[in-house]
């Protein structure tokens, strides 16, 4: 029998995790976080993670679940969630997917292909020619030859860059025809809900207060913690996300706190963009509107009537 998975797709400061919470309350849903930087021990409040005390009412699984030294790779996400989905289903529960991961979802759902293992050789070579050339000239170099993953990756994301030029120079393949070939998980069925902003505006002013709320909790002093410990730097692939990045500039003096400020919003920004055009060409879901009145209710019974619960 084919078991049923509940995902709740999203762009960032859609509210998700708040409606995921108040839906697992009434039905019987455990939240299992598609979140690529909530993974990390430590990173709290750049993350939006929920507070230690909404999580022992409402356990996660995936969250806190790495130290932020350690890259956690797609690979990793793809093992541990398909692990939490059989440990949720094992108990007669329902799991449900949150979060705004895109590259997790589209793991999970079409399948993961054996992508080429890492060769140091091959990333020492790239860094070297960084070095010399700058990673948005490599960037160029990857649109030329998988202008998909150009498209997606951000010309100064030096680790997806690396990564995407390293599949090639190893299988010859561009690193997109793995993931158009993979054939579609048909160990689950899959309930997509996508949350969409009827006034982009509105979302873009929440990403904008959202963050100054960050700044108000203790951001700063969340990342100065982090960088205290010995094995952690900023060039770590878990202070490199969003909000983290920009605040580390600022206590290494490369930037002013309103500069900083100004980075990590516009970055949100264009994180949310990224996700709403990737949500847009998907056509296996229901869509809501994030700012809806009635979503909550309309969730409950969206989710009811299509699971049978």
């Amino acid at each position: 029998m084919i078991q049923s998975v509940v995902t709740l797709r999203g762009p960032t400061a859609s509210g998700k995790t708040d409606l995921a919470i108040a839906l697992s309350d009434r039905l019987p849903l455990e939240i299992i976080s598609v979140d690529s930087v909530m993974v990390y021990r430590g990173l709290n409040i750049g993350s939006a993670k929920p507070d230690q005390k909404t999580l022992n009412n409402c356990p996660h699984h995936l969250i806190d679940i790495c130290d932020p030294s350690v890259n956690y790779s797609l690979g990793d996400f793809y093992e541990d969630a398909n692990e939490a989905i059989k440990l949720i289903h094992s108990k007669e529960r329902i799991p449900m997917l949150v979060g705004g991961t895109m590259m997790y979802f589209n793991a999970l759902t079409k399948g993961l292909s054996d992508l080429p293992s890492s060769d140091q050789s091959i990333r020492k070579k790239l860094e070297d020619e960084a070095d010399e050339i700058g990673w948005p000239e490599l960037h160029k170099r990857l649109s030329k030859i998988d202008p998909v993953s150009g498209e997606k990756i951000e010309a100064n994301d030096k680790q997806r860059i690396q990564r995407a030029l390293e599949v090639y120079e190893l299988s010859g393949k561009p690193l997109s025809s793995f993931f158009q070939d993979n054939r579609k998980n048909s160990d689950y069925k899959f309930f997509n809900i996508n949350l969409f902003p009827d006034d982009r505006q509105s979302l873009y002013e929440r990403i904008e207060s959202r963050f100054n709320q960050m700044l108000e909790l203790g951001l700063i002093d969340e990342v100065k913690k982090l960088l205290n410990q010995s094995e952690l730097t900023s060039s770590h692939n878990s202070m490199k996300s969003i909000g983290y990045k920009e605040i580390c500039a600022y206590l290494e003096g490369k930037q002013t706190l309103i500069e900083a400020k100004e980075k990590s919003t516009l970055a949100t920004r264009r994180l949310a963009k990224r996700q709403l055009t990737w949500l847009r060409s998907l056509d296996d879901c229901h869509k809501l509107n994030t700012f809806d009145n009635e979503l909550d209710k309309k969730l409950y019974n969206l989710i009811s009537e299509k699971i049978n619960l």
